[in-house]
C-alpha cells in the first residue's frame, strides 16, 4: 500500500492510495479483441499469442504518426539483433490500414503486424488501459505478462525480461 503525505501551508493531509499490481495475464476482453493481420483477415488477440506459444514475445503498440514510436525504432532494431529468438508483435494504432502498411514499409519494421480496429476506442486499448504509445509489453514463454507497461524502448526492464 502506498501512502502520500502532502504538506501545505494550510495544514497536513494524508492520502491513502491503493496501487494495483500489473496483471500477469490478459483479460477476456483483451484476448477476444479483434485485429486485422497483414493478409487482411480478422484475428483475435488470443490467436496472435497462440501463434508464438512457447516463445518470449515483445509487443509494441505503435502508430506511424507517433513521434515517440519512430524515435524508438533504432533501439527496437538493436533489441531484435540482440534477441533474435524473441517474437516481435506490432499492434498498430494507425487511423487507416493504408497508413499502417506504409509505415511498416517506410520504417522497415520486421515482425508480425496487426492493425487495431478503432484505435484508442478499441476493446484491446480499453482492456490494457492504453494511455500512451508506444507501449511495450513482454510475455514470457509460458504466456505470462512479465512487463505490462513500458513507454520507452530503452527501459532496462525490457532487456531484463527478454533474457
Amino acid at each position: 500500500m502506498k501512502h502520500v503525505l502532502i504538506i501545505l501551508s494550510i495544514g497536513v493531509f494524508f492520502l491513502n492510495c491503493d496501487v494495483q499490481p500489473d496483471p500477469v495475464s490478459f483479460s477476456d476482453e483483451a484476448l477476444n479483441a479483434t485485429f486485422i493481420n497483414s493478409e487482411g483477415e480478422s484475428v483475435n488477440f488470443k490467436s496472435i499469442l497462440e501463434t508464438h506459444k512457447g516463445k518470449t514475445i515483445l509487443i509494441d503498440v505503435w502508430a506511424s504518426w507517433c513521434r515517440d514510436c519512430l524515435v524508438g525504432f533504432p533501439g527496437l532494431k538493436a533489441l531484435q539483433n540482440d534477441y533474435d529468438e524473441v517474437a516481435y508483435v506490432f499492434l498498430s494504432m494507425d487511423k487507416t490500414q493504408e497508413s499502417w502498411k506504409n509505415g511498416i514499409k517506410k520504417y522497415n519494421i520486421k515482425g508480425d503486424h496487426y492493425f487495431m480496429l478503432s484505435g484508442w476506442d478499441s476493446a484491446f486499448s480499453k482492456a490494457i488501459d492504453l494511455d500512451w504509445v508506444p507501449r511495450y509489453m513482454v510475455i514470457d514463454t509460458k504466456g505470462a505478462i512479465k512487463l505490462y507497461r513500458a513507454i520507452k524502448i530503452d527501459d532496462p526492464k525490457i532487456r531484463e525480461h527478454l533474457k
